[in-house]
């Protein structure tokens, strides 16, 4: 997976349509429906901070942890908004190592599909459980079969803003149902020129019935499953599912 140099710098603005601010409430009433108590909170592949400070604006203290640089530079730039106490850490998922534990872990946006492959997904699961409280909650969406089938597949979307212009290119494997993706800017540099950068990384495909056994190998519990972030239950045309578990 690429460090996400151009796409850290224009992440806010080719995602300007996410909800950050409903997405954090989801995960607030998940909150206090099982563990009401809840102070710190983990934000595991946090991006460039977006659902972090709104976390923060509703009373959480945040440690955010993402592997790009890039992506917590324009975290850190946004920090000084935040409500509650935020830390930022660049760590992978599968090599997490936090200096104590927490009461709660996030990942949103398909995050954990990036990892590559079933060990590493292992390995995050293993380090998220190591450094949860007990009866702490992990709390985590993935993209599904049908999403990678039908809405990546193979196809491309261009995404045209003032100063860049993106152009988001897949390509989906039969048979691993995974999706590579290749992204092109093309960013403004003079009146009619324009330079090329090119980013790459891939996204996996983890069935329900190996997320249930990685869950248990690490001693979290599948607590419900709901179709992205509303609370009804996962159809088959739903694009994420979003596990909500529990350290047993």
């Amino acid at each position: 997976m690429s460090g996400y140099g151009r796409f850290a710098r224009y992440y806010d603005s080719l995602t300007d349509d996410v909800r950050y601010r409903e997405r954090a409430a989801f995960f607030d009433v998940l909150i206090k429906r099982h563990m009401p108590k809840a102070e710190l909170l983990l934000d595991l592949a946090c991006g460039t901070g977006s659902l972090t400070g709104e976390l923060s604006a509703l009373g959480y203290d945040l440690i955010g942890v993402d592997a790009s640089e890039d992506m917590l530079s324009v975290a850190m730039q946004k920090a000084g908004d935040f409500t509650g106490s935020v830390m930022f850490l660049c760590q992978e998922a599968q090599h997490l190592d936090l200096y104590g534990t927490v009461d709660v872990c996030v990942c949103a946006l398909d995050s954990l599909n990036h990892l590559p492959g079933v060990k590493s997904l292992d390995a995050a699961m293993a380090r998220v459980s190591l450094f949860m409280n007990p009866g702490g909650l992990f709390l985590f969406d993935l993209n599904t079969l049908y999403k990678h089938r039908e809405i990546l597949a193979d196809n491309t979307f261009v995404y045209e803003r003032e100063d860049v212009c993106c152009v988001w290119r897949n390509e989906y494997s039969g048979e691993d149902d995974s999706v590579d993706i290749t992204l092109d800017f093309f960013e403004k540099t003079g009146a009619n020129t324009y330079t090329r950068y090119t980013e790459s990384f891939s996204e996996y495909y983890f069935n329900d019935k190996l997320i249930e056994s990685l869950l248990d190998h690490n001693g979290l519990g599948l607590l419900e499953t709901y179709d992205g972030d509303t609370f009804g239950a996962p159809s088959p045309l739903s694009q994420r599912t979003l596990y909500a578990t529990q350290k047993k």
